[in-house]
Formats: C-alpha cells, structure tokens, sequence
C-alpha cells in the first residue's frame, strides 16, 4: 500500500431498502464503533434516500450516488441524476460504470467514460466498475475485456484529478452469485491493472490510484482477498446490507 493511501469500502446499495430498512442500517452504521484509521467508507443508497443520509449518517462516512447522467447541467433530463444537483445535495460520490447499467442501460465504455470526466470536473469523486463476464473469463479474454473498459476512463481523466478516481474491478461472473473470485484471481486481475496504469499514468499517480475488488464480498472471503497487495478495499453488494458490512470494514485494520 502507498503510504497514505486508504482502503476504500464502498456499500452498493443497489435498489434495495424501505424506509424502515434504511433506517436501520443507518443506526447499525452510527452504532458500528470506530473505523479503522486506514478506512474510507462510501455508501451509495438509492437515489430516494440520498437525502437521509446526508443528514442522518455519521461524519466519517461518505454518501454517494449510484450514478450520474451524460449531461453536465440540470434540465430536461426525465429520471436522471446531473452533477450539479447531486453536488447541491452535499454529495460527492458516485458510481458510474456499474455492470448492471452496462447490461441492462446500455452503457458503453464511450459513455461511461465521458461521465467519469464530467464527474470530475465537477469536483466529485468517481468509483469506476469495470470487469469482465464468464464466457469472457473462459475464453481467455479477462484483461482484453477490463483495459478495453478501462482505457477511455483513464482518457477521460483531467489533470489533476487522478486521486478522486478509485477503480472497482467487479468480475459481473461473481456478482450476486455467490461466487467469489478467489484471492489468487483477484489479485492477479488486479497486478495487471496496476501495471497497465504504470505504463499509461507512470508508477506515482498508478500505485497512488486504489484498486477495489467486488464480487460477492463477505465476512468470510474479506480478510483472505484484503491481504493481497494490490486490492485497495472492496465494492460490496448485498453484504452492505447486513452487519456483514462492519466486519468488512474492518478488515482494513490488517492492511
């Protein structure tokens, strides 16, 4: 780990949680206990909820958006999320490149990397999916798959903003499913990407970028996949919403 470089644990809500719900993972947050020193926590809820946990959630936590639209101002966008109004919200956080809006939204490297852009010149900070599915995983095509998603994002960077960028290499094989990449294939996956962006950013600005793993994260597997070199923390699915989540989060302290 760089020096100064914390694990980022994001909780991906998804489109999950009632009002009664929420609030009770809310009070199970505020009553987890101090986080390790080395923990960055974000937590995306839907968007109906943002706005509790702006004003609800503990001070060390981040909220986040689990996505923003193409577009950088507010209008006649029906359904979408700008920059602008997710900013005045007071959030800085969002996810963009999600497997699910890939696969079910359309979204294509070109369009998930102009968002990446807009996010940051606006200031936000961006959790960037990327990951590659089974029959891809099969044929051999992991990494052909990931740099293919990875390189505009990459592109679409500002300068100066490579430290608001975190990378979440989700295989879309062991999302939801119960099947975990094991640590060595995670971190294999993730060696490659630290090199690609060696060569591409230069070792500093690539080994300052954290690189998170997501994919079925438990209570069980997070200790095991935390204490590989190049996975910089978890983006993690149905385990936020349980006290799962706590123990995940605390796995840092060994990093």
């Amino acid at each position: 780990m760089a020096s100064g470089k914390k694990m980022l644990i994001g909780g991906n809500w998804k489109c999950n949680g009632t009002v009664e719900k929420v609030s009770s993972l809310v009070a199970m947050l505020n009553d987890g206990g101090k986080f390790p020193n080395n923990a960055e926590v974000v937590i995306a809820p839907t968007a109906l909820h943002v706005s509790y946990l702006v004003q609800n959630l503990r001070d060390d936590i981040n909220v986040s958006v689990q996505n923003t639209w193409s577009e950088e101002k507010a209008g006649a966008w029906t359904g979408e999320l700008t920059v602008d109004l997710v900013k005045d919200m007071g959030v800085n956080w969002t996810i963009l490149g999600h497997s699910e809006r890939r696969a079910y939204c359309g979204e294509t490297p070109v369009v998930v990397a102009k968002k990446v852009g807009i996010a940051l010149n606006a200031g936000m900070k961006v959790i960037a999916c990327i990951g590659e599915k089974l029959e891809d995983r099969e044929a051999g095509n992991t990494m052909n798959v990931c740099i293919e998603q990875l390189e505009p994002i990459i592109k679409a960077i500002p300068n100066g903003t490579v430290s608001n960028v975190v990378i979440a290499y989700e295989p879309v094989w062991a999302i939801g499913t119960g099947v975990t990449a094991t640590p060595e294939q995670a971190q294999e996956v993730h060696e490659q990407l630290r090199a690609y962006l060696v060569n591409n950013i230069g070792t500093e600005q690539a080994n300052a970028m954290r690189i998170i793993y997501g994919g079925s994260v438990k209570a069980n597997n997070c200790d095991e996949l935390m204490a590989k070199a190049d996975i910089d923390g978890f983006l993690v699915g149905g385990a936020s919403l349980t006290e799962e989540f706590l123990k995940i989060i605390n796995s840092t302290a060994a990093k």
